[in-house]
């Protein structure tokens, strides 16, 4: 027995280290398994994120894109450089554009100072998956326009690509909606909510659940999902009815004075989401980075293999530190050079794959997968 343990104590003079038994079958293969779970649950968590953040830094990108393109004139200012505060207009006299918008053109912008001070989103034409994902908010084209006698109705996400109605359930009455289009401002004031079912398009009359009913008010409907972050089976609805009108030539209107202070010139000029988001919203997009970080993996890996050969992986194996089988390993032994190149080979491999996950995956998965197509995909009031 003695000379048993001593025998496995005994040095490999082939490759000078200790000898090992070699592990189970049983336990490698659960090593293996439990490889692939926390690569499955990395994937998810990719997953969540990518669904939550990476589609608001696209949408917030996209909108300020829209912004910068239709270069609107900032609101007229005071004297002392602030902007001035525009005289009210009475609701019965509001201008409406009469002319129906191309499809994904920017209608307006929209701020509601209870989602944030400098919060702000811009209104596209359509409530496609195209215009909610990157527009913002989307107009259904068949309600009236912003300030019209009738309805003026929006839909959006309730959770990713920006969550742009996150927060409608903390309306409360009286609460500012302010749409800005090129030449007025509209403020409304929140009325009431209700949840219904998908289907209830009743909601978007011109005199919401009344289709003979003849249109004596000025409305703003807001649709979203509900419940957050589950499987939609309902729509929450938000009411608003319009309260004043202005011109932009005037200036703002006296709900967006404090916001206008605190955003440093920058409320009227891009979708005012986090700094976070704005920042990471000027990284080149997954598929750039995607290309980039394969073009540096196939450099280091031509020079590692002209500098160290391909590795010997039969001389690996009779290396004590391999007798176990294991997909991290193996993949890190796929590499050539000395360990520190192959460990950054490895982690550039990796950065490629979770932008092509992001760039391209991610998205398909969102549109196809019935699952996720629930939990990702806002359908509006149809």
């Amino acid at each position: 027995m003695n000379d048993a343990r001593n025998a496995l104590r005994t040095p490999d003079t082939r490759t000078g280290g200790q000898r090992r038994t070699q592990r189970h079958p049983v336990a490698t293969v659960a090593g293996v398994i439990g490889e692939i779970l926390v690569l499955c649950a990395i994937i998810c968590a990719l997953y969540v994120a990518w669904q939550l953040w990476w589609t608001g830094v696209e949408s917030t990108k996209s909108q300020n894109d829209t912004l910068s393109e239709a270069s609107w004139s900032a609101p007229a200012s005071a004297s002392d450089g602030s902007y001035a505060i525009a005289p009210e207009q009475s609701p019965d006299t509001a201008p409406a554009s009469t002319t129906t918008p191309a499809e994904g053109s920017l209608i307006g912008q929209i701020y509601i100072p209870r989602f944030g001070s400098a919060w702000s989103r811009t209104i596209v034409q359509g409530t496609q998956l195209r215009e909610l994902n990157t527009g913002g908010l989307g107009h259904y084209t068949e309600t009236g326009m912003p300030g019209a006698l009738g309805n003026f109705a929006i839909a959006g996400h309730r959770a990713g690509y920006g969550d742009p109605l996150g927060d409608i359930d903390k309306l409360q009455a009286g609460d500012a909606i302010i749409v800005r289009t090129e030449d007025y401002w509209y403020v409304y004031e929140f009325t009431s909510s209700e949840l219904v079912l998908p289907n209830q398009v009743e909601v978007l009359y011109p005199v919401p659940h009344d289709a003979s009913a003849t249109p004596t008010q000025r409305l703003i409907t807001m649709t979203t999902c509900h419940p957050r972050l589950q499987n939609p089976t309902h729509r929450w609805i938000a009411y608003g009815e319009l309260k004043y009108w202005a011109k932009v030539s005037d200036g703002i209107p006296q709900e967006l004075a404090g916001a206008a202070q605190s955003s440093q010139g920058t409320l009227f000029t891009r979708t005012g989401n986090s700094n976070a988001q704005v920042t990471a919203s000027s990284l080149p997009s997954p598929s750039r980075m995607c290309i980039a970080l394969l073009l540096a993996y196939a450099a280091v890996w031509l020079s590692a293999a002209i500098a160290w050969q391909w590795p010997d992986i039969r001389k690996r194996r009779q290396n004590s530190d391999y007798k176990s089988f294991s997909l991290c390993g193996w993949y890190v032994r796929l590499q050539p050079g000395v360990l520190p190149v192959r460990a950054c080979l490895a982690v550039l491999l990796a950065a490629a794959a979770v932008a092509a996950m992001f760039a391209w995956v991610f998205p398909w998965a969102a549109l196809n997968i019935p699952y996720l197509q629930l939990a990702s995909n806002y359908v509006a009031v149809q």
